[in-house]
């Protein structure tokens, strides 16, 4: 409107039309609509005043022509506006029209395309500005679906992203899931990928991270804080619901599943990550970014990369924390395997330190367990000496131990107890231990005529022998001289097995 109130004032000081539209570089027949319209409305006229911009639109409002040619993608409306409320961009459109249609159009005419049918809010933003090596941002975002090709399972995934802030090279990776052991690993793989560790991380309040969000003082996981003084790095959890802060990482997750995850088949995590790497390194890498106007890549090799902080010599362990009642069992249950530790901790509540391949269990500060970590559901890790001693006793009365024990109370014990360990039905190792403790009411001799007597009737059991010791048969001298105690019986019914295989 700037122009046409130029031209008012020029037709109020007496111009022509000629001369305005020679200066004004307009059309005469433009100048005299315009000369025209303020003689009707009176604006030519010195002490009235020309009125404002809003005023002169409702008058010289310019309809908008309409397009001279069919744009090039319009037979494609349909298809593209699916495309962009996916979130895929005008790039990949493109490249997906060209292998689908045979598309020869520009870029550009996707993005007037999508300009005009889809126009765009503008959001306020902050822009924050780092240091070389300063930050790394990190975060996930929603992967590609992967289809076994074999079993035809679908599974879904995320993707973990790590940016460096100054030069904008990124790390990424496609995961299974999103738990504290997989976000340690990730971490390890990223300062792996860069051959360095930033000064900071800059994260989102996930719980992998933060076990409780504070706008001053969030608190952090244990397992991630014990990886940052590994690596020595600090934490700089974004401000609650303020995630803007990471932006950097947000722009790297949104480019990613823009521009690598459609239109792609993944058969599996590592064929997955495997096209992901080769993308990151040859396209992602060398673009130029939108920002710097510099390829990341560029700026990673030939400045920021020698600035991050050096890998530790020996890397640390990814480990990560929890709790655990001790059961009165003795053992404690983690990812649905027990391991055990000692019985006067029965009751209190222990940490879990998991590895990949041990796990510790402290009280407070102090070790007091520690088992190779188990993977199958209801395995068990014990230590005998964790269980209090009436039950190291108990699992120490094996059959070795009966026949031990039956040898040292007489030749008629011995053989009764081969007797009952050579049935080959039932398992008598709790009859056995009875019999042997017969012994510290009865006393080794009355309990070796006890066996005597019992083996002479045909009867090696263990409730045979009670009864006798109970009734006092024992002590019957008449019934014992029948016995030749210096062949022990054998047995040799159907159901009897020989008790020499239980010593191998």
């Amino acid at each position: 409107m700037f122009e046409i109130r130029q031209i008012i004032q020029r037709l109020r000081m007496g111009e022509s039309a000629r001369q305005i539209a020679r200066s004004q570089h307009v059309g005469r027949a433009t100048v005299e609509s315009i000369h025209s319209i303020s003689l009707t409305q009176n604006w030519l006229d010195p002490l009235v005043q020309i009125p404002d911009d809003g005023t002169l639109a409702t008058f010289f409002k310019t309809p908008r022509k309409a397009p001279q040619n069919v744009s090039s993608v319009e037979s494609f409306r349909d298809e593209i506006l699916k495309w962009h409320a996916q979130g895929i961009n005008a790039t990949t459109m493109r490249r997906a029209l060209y292998q689908k249609h045979g598309f020869s159009g520009s870029v550009h005419a996707l993005y007037r395309f999508l300009k005009h049918e889809v126009p765009e809010t503008p959001q306020a933003t902050i822009k924050l500005e780092f240091a070389v090596g300063e930050m790394a941002q990190v975060d996930f975002g929603m992967g590609p679906v992967i289809t076994d090709r074999k079993t035809g399972e679908i599974a879904k995934t995320w993707i973990f992203v790590c940016t460096l802030a100054w030069s904008r090279h990124q790390y990424a990776e496609i995961v299974r899931n999103q738990s504290i052991e997989t976000w340690l690993a990730c971490h390890r793989h990223a300062f792996e990928w860069f051959n360095g560790v930033p000064k900071k991380m800059r994260i989102d309040n996930l719980k992998s991270a933060i076990t409780k969000a504070c706008y001053y003082e969030p608190t952090v996981q244990r397992s991630y804080g014990e990886l940052a003084i590994g690596y020595s790095f600090l934490i700089d959890p974004c401000p609650v619901e303020d995630p803007r802060k990471k932006g950097r990482v947000e722009s790297g997750v949104k480019y990613i599943k823009n521009n690598f995850v459609p239109l792609r088949d993944f058969y599996s995590v590592a064929h997955g990550n495997e096209q992901l790497r080769a993308w990151v390194m040859s396209e992602a890498g060398n673009r130029i970014h939108g920002s710097t106007r510099e390829r990341p890549l560029k700026l990673f090799a030939e400045t920021e990369q020698a600035l991050l902080q050096a890998l530790p010599a020996m890397a640390p362990e990814c480990a990560t924390w929890g709790k655990a009642k001790l059961h009165p069992n003795c053992h404690i249950q983690f990812d649905y395997c027990s391991y055990s530790a000692p019985f006067g901790l029965i009751g209190q509540t222990l940490w879990l330190e998991i590895t990949p391949h041990a796990i510790r269990i402290y009280r407070d500060h102090e070790l007091v367990a520690i088992h190779p970590r188990l993977f199958k559901r209801g395995d068990t890790s014990s230590v005998r000496d964790h269980l209090p001693p009436d039950a190291q006793a108990y699992l120490m009365r094996n059959p070795q131990w009966c026949l031990a024990q039956a040898k040292g109370i007489g030749p008629a014990c011995l053989a009764l107890v081969e007797s009952l360990f050579g049935n080959r039905v039932l398992d008598h190792l709790r009859a056995a231990q009875g019999v042997i403790r017969l012994r510290d009411q009865y006393g080794r001799r009355r309990l070796e005529a006890a066996c005597a007597r019992a083996l002479t009737f045909g009867a090696p059991q263990y409730r045979t022998v009670k009864q006798i010791l109970s009734h006092g048969l024992d002590q019957q001298p008449d019934l014992i001289e029948i016995l030749e105690l210096e062949a022990p019986y054998r047995g040799g019914g159907r159901f009897n097995r020989d008790p020499s295989d239980l010593l191998h």
